[in-house]
């Protein structure tokens, strides 16, 4: 009878979720010599190739793709029962505060792996604008906050950098109107950054709506009386990304940041700071 290393396997799931050893022995806090000796190891057990080391990126062969599945069910399941007999010292509640846009697709998967892991904490998730978030933030209201911004602030870890793009009604003609017409959140970070763009390019502009309301942004986008800005990936089923062409300016690219309180590692709030930190990678 042979015996899958958890450890081994482990270092597999990292490799295949982060692209190359370098990223998962960052992750895992081992050497990457480590992290290629334990693939190795696996190879030879299995008997197959797991991974196509012919590309720059490292890429999964089909046994290796369909191996993945039992990789992560057995390490999922050892850290389940691990969890759950060695955790239970740690209760209590953890504030996290992420900004409406950005909730899918890392946070839900995120919390649900940290449940799992840390079952008798409670993640409580506060969703606001950024400058909200920082302000909360820095009273010590949250414990750690996911912002989008132009730069990285003092204390932040930058995470992914997204393009913001306009966003109109489908098949809408609101793009055409001169001034434009714009729906923009009062408290919206982005609202400096879309105006200051329009300056710069001579265009006018007015604003159509005067809200801190998500909702009734997108309502007004979607009956085509104005157009907004969105980053990409977060733009609703109900409303199409404006392609390049409409006369409107680059937008450019903010920064998904995320800022935590600083404590030893291994307490939980370093521990969900780290799976979100993986949740971004694996984008």
């Amino acid at each position: 009878m042979r015996n899958l290393d958890v450890t081994v396997l482990r270092s597999f799931v990292a490799v295949a979720q982060t692209g190359g050893v370098t990223r998962a022995a960052g992750f895992l806090n081992l050497t990457q010599s480590a992290v290629s000796m334990q693939l190795k190891r696996l190879e030879e057990l299995i008997g197959q190739p797991l991974l196509d080391r012919s590309a720059r990126r490292i890429a999964l062969t089909g046994s290796g793709e369909q191996f993945l599945g039992y990789a992560r069910r057995i390490v999922e399941l050892n850290d389940e029962a691990f969890a759950r007999l060695t955790h239970e010292d740690f209760s209590g509640e953890i504030t996290l505060g992420v900004p409406h846009d950005i909730v899918y697709p890392v946070i839900p998967r995120v919390l649900q792996r940290f449940a799992a892991d840390m079952p008798r904490m409670r993640v409580h998730l506060v969703t606001s604008y950024t400058s909200k978030l920082k302000e909360d933030f820095a009273r010590g209201a949250l414990d750690l906050i996911l912002t989008t911004e132009r730069v990285s602030g003092e204390g932040a870890v930058p995470l992914a950098e997204i393009a913001l793009r306009w966003v109109g009604a489908p098949g809408g003609q609101a793009w055409r109107h001169r001034p434009l017409r714009l729906a923009q959140a009062v408290q919206c970070g982005f609202r400096t950054g879309v105006l200051e763009a329009l300056d710069r390019a001579g265009l006018a502009w007015t604003s159509v709506v005067e809200t801190d309301s998500d909702r009734t942004v997108e309502a007004t986008v979607s009956a085509d009386l104005a157009v907004t800005a969105l980053l990409e990936g977060t733009i609703p089923g109900q409303l199409v990304e404006l392609p390049a062409g409409h006369g409107l300016p680059d937008l450019g690219r903010y920064k998904v940041n995320i800022y935590c309180n600083d404590g030893p590692t291994g307490t939980p709030v370093q521990q969900l700071a780290g799976f979100i930190r993986q949740g971004y990678e694996t984008l």
